[in-house]
């Protein structure tokens, strides 16, 4: 490449991650999945990305992974599973269990489906139970947001990121959950904990609770398909078979149907974060041909972030900057480089995930908690950072001295 193709490579990888941290351009409605397929057609243009060898930019275990748990949780959202587990919950819940309900509840469910799509589900649960008992729902709101992305550590499939890290490392399954189940397990405590400080120390739960008016509609035949598919999918993760094999077989199955309308499924895609993974893909892969691997490399030689310790920061930073997906793929280059990629590829999905705890910014969760709540709790900065910024660090720490000592 010429050395003005390269510096064309490079501005333009440099502001499709403006965009990615700003989340749109400014002055313009051009948002981070547009930003990434602009920054991967301009890719094509610096001649960074050849169509001959284009494919093979794109990670296509990673993007199977993810539409295929899209098409698996849709089917369990479309039959009723989760509307079934909160009313059973609300049905059985005392006022003093709620705050700890809702942490564990987001958490398991978001350490073995996709913590965004958990947080869409549980808001509603959580303003409906706080209307009933005449509380206020922004602690459990935050709850959600929080504990939905520190569960999400646990697996490969919490996450997107932790999907691209189990694709790019060869980590299985039962290796992932093994060495970040504890973290995840410890980081809900540590959140239960802060949140009881700060909101409900020294105080006596009086509230009132009343009866369920209208049970939920649940569609019987449907739930149990659903939930029979995705408890062999979970099985077939655990026993060590390729997540991306797996789920697809499992969305296979659940789209052999004779009453669900296939659309209704389609609408419960997030076909925006597929194609930012598509022109992401591109857009690094590009970057990397032009020499970024070269420059990362003596980047990282320069301030140690072979150690653990520092890679963490150094990739909590980042991930507030730019987001946690855009800061996977960045480091990714950088890790298959340390003496030890195993704990390295662990740290930086422990890293880029608990970090998004750090602002409403940080993470989707926690933008879709924000949005899905704002015309019943309006949730500030301020509300979200005085309990971000300890759950985050609190957890960053306990993450380290974990993986710092089982490797």
């Amino acid at each position: 490449m010429s050395e003005l193709a390269i510096l064309g490579t490079y501005s333009v990888f440099l502001a499709s991650y403006v965009v990615f941290a700003l989340g749109k351009f400014p002055g313009m409605k051009i948002d981070r999945p547009g930003a990434a397929i602009i920054g991967a057609v301009l890719m094509f243009m610096t001649g960074a990305v050849r169509v001959e060898n284009s494919l093979r930019l794109i990670h296509f275990g990673t993007i199977v992974l993810l539409f295929s748990m899209m098409l698996v949780v849709a089917y369990l959202h479309l039959a009723g599973f989760f509307d079934w587990v909160t009313e059973l919950v609300v049905t059985q819940l005392k006022p003093h269990h709620l705050l700890p309900t809702v942490i564990f509840l987001s958490g398991l469910l978001s350490a073995f489906f996709v913590n965004d799509i958990i947080c869409l589900v549980m808001v509603p649960f959580v303003l409906k139970v706080t209307g009933r008992m005449g509380i206020k729902p922004i602690p459990y709101l935050l709850a959600v947001a929080t504990a939905s992305n520190i569960g999400s550590t646990a697996t490969i499939t919490g996450n997107p990121q932790n999907m691209l890290i189990g694709s790019f490392s060869d980590i299985g399954y039962r290796d992932f959950l093994w060495h970040l189940g504890p973290v995840a397990l410890a980081g809900l405590f540590l959140d239960w904990f802060v949140l009881w400080w700060l909101y409900f120390r020294g105080q006596v739960h009086d509230v009132r609770t009343e009866p369920v008016v209208n049970a939920v509609q649940i569609e019987h035949a449907a739930l149990l398909k659903a939930g029979i598919v995705a408890a062999l999918v979970l099985a077939g993760f655990l026993a060590g078979f390729s997540p991306a094999l797996v789920a697809s077989v499992g969305a296979a199955v659940l789209l052999i149907t004779r009453t669900r309308d296939p659309h209704l499924v389609y609408d419960e895609v997030d076909w925006g974060l597929l194609v930012f993974f598509v022109g992401l893909f591109l857009i690094v892969g590009g970057a990397e041909n032009a020499g970024l691997t070269r420059h990362l490399l003596g980047f990282g030689e320069r301030f140690n972030l072979q150690h653990l310790g520092v890679f963490t920061l150094v990739t909590a930073i980042l991930s507030n900057l730019v987001s946690n997906v855009p800061a996977v793929m960045l480091l990714k280059s950088l890790v298959s480089q340390f003496a030890n990629t195993h704990s390295a590829w662990l740290t930086l999905a422990m890293a880029s995930t608990l970090a998004g705890n750090l602002t409403i910014t940080g993470s989707v969760a926690n933008i879709i908690v924000v949005e899905r709540a704002q015309k019943e709790a309006v949730i500030t900065f301020l509300d979200y950072f005085r309990i971000g910024l300890p759950v985050t660090l609190l957890t960053l720490l306990v993450g380290w001295l974990w993986l710092s000592w089982i490797r």
